[in-house]
C-alpha cells in the first residue's frame, strides 16, 4: 500500500509516494514525539520489518503526515497506531530540519515538527508489532551517554536530535 506524503519537488510542496521520497532524498514533512515521565523518555525499538533502520532505538514516535494532515493530528494518530497511547496533551517544541543517510541508498531529509508530552511510566502501551519491537523508559542523561558510547544502536535522527537540538526539545534539562 503506497502512502503519499508532503515533499518539496522543485520548490513546490507535492504529494509523493513515501518510498520514492526516501530514494530521491527529497525534503519532506515529518513529526517526532518524545513522551516523558519526569527525566525519563519513552523509546521505541523499530520493528525488524521496517524498510529502513529496523531494530534501532528511536524516540517515542516518528512518522510522516499524510498529504493535507496537520502535524498535531498526525502525532496524535501515530501515538495511538504505534503504541496505543491516547489522551496525552502534546506540546509543540520546535521545527527542525536535518538530512541523514538511513542505509540502502535511502535518505531522510526532514522538516520535523517536534512534540513532547508528559506521562507516567505506568502509561499503558499496546505496541503495534509491525511498527515496534520493544519499548523502554530511559533516563535522559543515560540515553545521552549511551548514544555517544554506542551510536549504532540508535536511529540517525535520534542521534541528531540529541547531539544538535537537545536544548530546544528538552528545555528543562538544558
Amino acid at each position: 500500500m503506497s502512502q503519499m506524503i508532503p515533499a518539496w519537488v522543485d520548490g513546490t510542496l507535492t504529494p509523493v509516494e513515501k518510498l520514492e521520497v526516501h530514494r530521491r532524498g527529497l525534503r519532506h514533512k515529518a513529526i517526532s514525539v518524545f513522551v516523558m515521565a519526569g527525566d525519563r523518555v519513552l523509546l521505541q525499538r523499530r520493528a525488524a520489518g521496517k524498510y529502513h533502520t529496523p531494530g534501532l532505538w528511536a524516540n517515542t514516535c516518528c512518522t510522516h503526515p499524510a498529504w493535507d494532515e496537520a502535524p498535531l493530528d498526525c502525532a496524535t494518530r501515530r501515538l495511538a497506531e504505534e503504541l496505543g497511547i491516547t489522551g496525552l496533551s502534546l506540546t509543540h517544541r520546535d521545527r527542525i530540519e536535518y538530512r541523514a543517510d538511513v542505509g540502502d541508498g535511502l535518505v531522510e531529509h526532514e522538516v520535523v515538527d517536534i512534540y513532547t508530552a508528559e506521562a507516567t511510566d505506568a502509561l499503558g502501551l499496546t505496541e503495534n508489532p509491525e511498527e515496534v519491537s520493544d519499548t523502554a523508559w530511559v533516563a535522559l542523561r543515560d540515553l545521552l551517554r549511551d548514544v555517544v558510547e554506542a551510536p549504532s544502536r540508535y536511529t540517525p535522527w535520534l542521534r541528531i536530535y540529541l547531539e544538535s537540538h537537545r536544548d530546544r526539545i528538552f528545555p528543562r534539562a538544558a
